[in-house]
């Protein structure tokens, strides 16, 4: 594999036989990781804040119903 320096990313380099960016530094690669795993931690604490909330608008639902039924029950 031929490598060619990039002149305004010293941490990147160019392959010749596929013309793919390779990042050589380690340290931005380690980094990268990390933010991308926060960000995938994130977006999972999302999804499950999100399914909280429809899971109680259910439950908020399903006691007006229940709520609903006791009342007419009442007043018979």
């Amino acid at each position: 594999m031929s490598l060619l320096k990039i002149k305004e990313y010293p941490g990147l380099k160019r392959d010749k036989n596929s013309n793919g960016v390779i990042n050589t530094n380690k340290f931005q690669y380690e980094e990268y990781r990390m933010i991308k795993a926060r960000m995938r931690e994130r977006e999972k604490q999302s999804d499950e804040i999100r399914s909280a909330v429809k899971e109680i608008n259910n439950l908020k639902s399903e006691l007006r119903e229940i709520k609903d039924l006791l009342k007419g029950v009442v007043n018979k």
